[in-house]
């Protein structure tokens, strides 16, 4: 049985973090956990810019972080890694990318016991990681309905539920020796896919709405179209691996896309076909004005139109196409091979 101040390792992959990992480090250092029960383990996949020289400053200071390597530079790996060096009973998985409020940790580790959950998470609030409106517009998009779906972490919702992934996750400990550590082939989607296992073997998912992290959204549309891409990609991985879709949701981007190319094709053969496929991206595009409306109105930019209309697009169009090269890499049985980020 787990107690409110159990033994508990942060396990956090990173690379190039420069920019954010400060404040990623320092939100840590806030949390009311208490230290002496308190392990955090940086992953490095061979950093290029000053994160590693950061960091350094940091564990020479607190006894209780300290950073291993990761040249494999993925995700997965990292994590094993900083799971198999770890000594808690729980392990929450940070991000780089974001900041915490000072009790989520204690949060997160009440309500694992509460709920006696296998994994809990909390609500992803996203915000621009800087000022200008294209930038604006890729952290609107993000937050929406229309580009996310009903993925709650990132729409919200108004109390605690079972869910099918939450980001930055507390697990059991017991968890990882029931249903096995990351999978080590997936350079997106392993938090899916561990989470898949885990409601496979009888596991419990809860989203916890009430905590609140910050995550600072990519500052290029170029990056949020290689981002969803390979997150399309290797969700057809995923789900051979667990043997069945994890959501509903995940279709929609595949049949956007098979619309769009196949049905301008076919378009030409039959006025009906036409018909069909000029509604479709009427409503499409309906849509994407009408949430951009709504986030024009929340922040008063204009700009906006400019922007998140593509982002939706770019989102989309790139999980969609991802996924349709990730059906056809299974039926050839041609490697995933992705460019890796950790």
């Amino acid at each position: 049985m787990l107690n409110s101040n159990c033994m508990l390792s942060v396990v956090v992959p990173i690379y190039n973090e420069e920019k954010y990992i400060s404040k990623c480090i320092n939100s840590i250092l806030e949390q009311d956990y208490p230290k002496d029960n308190l392990e955090i383990i940086f992953v490095d996949g061979m950093s290029t810019d000053k994160t590693r020289e950061i960091i350094d400053t940091y564990v020479e200071k607190y006894p209780f972080i300290k950073m291993l390597d990761n040249p494999k530079k993925i995700v997965p790996y990292a994590m094993n890694a900083g799971i198999k060096a770890s000594k808690g009973e729980v392990i929450i998985r940070l991000d780089g990318h974001v900041e915490y409020p000072t009790n989520y940790f204690s949060a997160l580790v009440k309500n694992l016991k509460e709920l006696d959950a296998d994994n809990v998470g909390a609500r992803c609030e996203t915000l621009p990681c800087g000022t200008s409106t294209k930038e604006l517009a890729i952290a609107e998009a993000l937050s929406s309905a229309f580009g996310m779906g009903n993925s709650y972490f990132r729409i919200g919702c108004d109390e605690i539920k079972q869910v099918d992934t939450v980001p930055f996750g507390c697990f059991k400990r017991e968890v990882f020796s029931k249903v096995g550590l990351y999978d080590n082939e997936l350079i997106r989607n392993q938090d899916d896919e561990l989470n898949g296992r885990i409601i496979k073997n009888g596991g419990k998912i809860y989203i916890i709405p009430s905590i609140v992290t910050k995550y600072f959204a990519r500052d290029k549309i170029s990056k949020v179209r290689k981002m969803f891409y390979q997150y399309g990609l290797y969700k057809p991985l995923v789900n051979k691996k667990l043997g069945t879709p994890t959501t509903i949701r995940q279709f929609f981007p595949l049949v956007f896309v098979f619309d769009l190319i196949f049905g301008a094709i076919l378009s030409c053969l039959s006025w009906i076909i036409a018909t069909i496929y000029v509604t479709v991206i009427i409503i499409y595009l309906l849509l994407s004005c009408y949430f951009t409306i709504k986030s024009v109105k929340k922040t008063g930019k204009m700009g906006l139109f400019l922007y998140q209309p593509l982002t939706y697009l770019t989102i989309h169009v790139s999980y969609g196409w991802g996924y349709w090269v990730g059906i056809y890499k299974i039926i050839m049985h041609t490697p995933f091979n992705a460019e890796s980020n950790r």
